[in-house]
């Protein structure tokens, strides 16, 4: 007699599959029946759990949503000074990327952000979130002098949200071959050396 699992288990399990399923065979591809076969149940059991496939995609967001809330929290928490927590948050970006690399795929693609409306809300407001921690710690470098008042905070903020995906996408293209924080980072040094940062205040 089989097992079963409690529903809590299982559908963490049944996340996890469609997480990392989503990056072997790409989000817009991905169906039930592939996570069925991927944890051996029947497709009829992942709908016991969730009802419709947007239902699940819902508790996948709000997963990666409390993985990088976490994340950005340690890293606020762990440098006194904006600079330091500036640097802090784009590590942890790229290392919730490097630990999930389905992520990006998943916050941008478009099929799921036109057919889920909560999914797709979800992921702007997640966006937002980061934009506004990022603008915030600019800000306070701009105040406490580790950076010149020539470029404006908001801006500053999309470029380096750019840089994020850019380089992760380079990873992923380039199969993986390099430490994605380890190359995230060094480009961070470089596009804060364009924006006139200094390590401490001037």
């Amino acid at each position: 007699m089989l097992h079963r699992k409690p529903a809590g288990d299982r559908k963490t399990e049944i996340v996890e599959a469609l997480l990392d399923l989503a990056d072997r065979v790409g989000p817009d591809r991905l169906t039930t029946n592939d996570i069925a076969r991927e944890i051996g149940v029947t497709q009829a059991a992942i709908f016991r759990h969730f009802p419709t496939k947007a239902d699940l995609w819902l508790e996948a967001g709000d997963v990666i949503a409390g993985r990088l809330t976490q994340a950005w929290g340690r890293a606020l928490a762990s440098d006194p000074t904006p600079g330091g927590r500036l640097r802090g948050l784009i590590a942890a970006q790229l290392r919730q990327i490097e630990a999930a690399p389905a992520l990006p795929a998943i916050l941008h693609s478009r099929e799921l952000n036109v057919d889920n409306a909560g999914l797709r809300d979800r992921f702007r407001g997640l966006l937002m979130q980061f934009q506004g921690h990022l603008v915030a710690n600019l800000e306070g470098m701009i105040s406490d002098g580790s950076m010149g008042a020539r470029v404006r905070a908001a801006d500053a903020a999309v470029l380096l949200i750019s840089l994020v995906q850019g380089v992760a996408i380079r990873w992923s293209l380039g199969s993986r071959g390099f430490s994605l924080p380890d190359e995230g980072m060094r480009l961070l040094d470089v596009q804060l050396a364009l924006f006139g940062c200094r390590e401490g205040p001037g």
